[in-house]
């Protein structure tokens, strides 16, 4: 099933999501689903919130960044890197901060650097209930990086600097209000 993606500016986006009580859903069920509805916007990852569930759940899949890529350019942190965390809560950010240009499906359109650590240790569960905790490096922990913040109620744009921000600003007023256009499914509020 794919799920309509949840746009900058609805409240959800805002909030701290909830943990997760295992057997309450089916997370394998929805885990599928959501890897289905970030497939079909083409995105590398997807937070429960963007799908307007305020839960702690996202999934990650880095590897259709590699697509297309010469060998010596292949991200090796992206290599079998396809991921479903529950509950997932942020150990340690370490190494060097790096800046990349980050977009979101809840904020089409509008791309900006931003400035992450490269190690990410992370513990979580699987969507089947196993406990984990690992450390992530490069493109990988950025990822996960960003959509933990999702799960903490934080966007990439609160991220940029002030005038980025500035300039960004009519543009994300604009996704607020419905005005944008995107190729997959988007819930606007009435």
């Amino acid at each position: 099933m794919i799920y309509p993606i949840i746009p900058y500016g609805d409240p959800v986006l805002r909030k701290v999501a909830q943990p997760i009580e295992f057997g309450s859903m089916d997370l394998v069920k929805l885990s599928a689903d959501m890897f289905e509805t970030m497939y079909a916007a083409s995105g590398v990852g997807l937070a429960a919130p963007q799908i307007g569930m305020n839960i702690r759940l996202f999934v990650v899949d880095g590897r259709p960044m590699n697509e297309g890529e010469e060998d010596e350019d292949i991200d090796e942190s992206l290599i079998d890197f396809k991921k479903v965390f529950v509950n997932a809560t942020i150990l340690d950010e370490t190494g060097e901060e790096w800046g990349f240009e980050e977009g979101c499906l809840s904020i089409p359109g509008i791309r900006g650097e931003v400035f992450r650590p490269e190690y990410v240790k992370i513990h979580y569960w699987t969507e089947t209930g196993e406990e984990r905790t690992d450390v992530f490096e490069g493109l990988a922990a950025r990822i996960i990086q960003h959509e933990y913040d999702h799960i903490e109620g934080i966007l990439f744009t609160d991220h940029l600097n002030v005038v980025r921000k500035r300039m960004i600003k009519n543009k994300l007023g604009d996704i607020t209000r419905g005005k944008v256009s995107v190729d997959y499914k988007m819930k606007f509020p009435r």
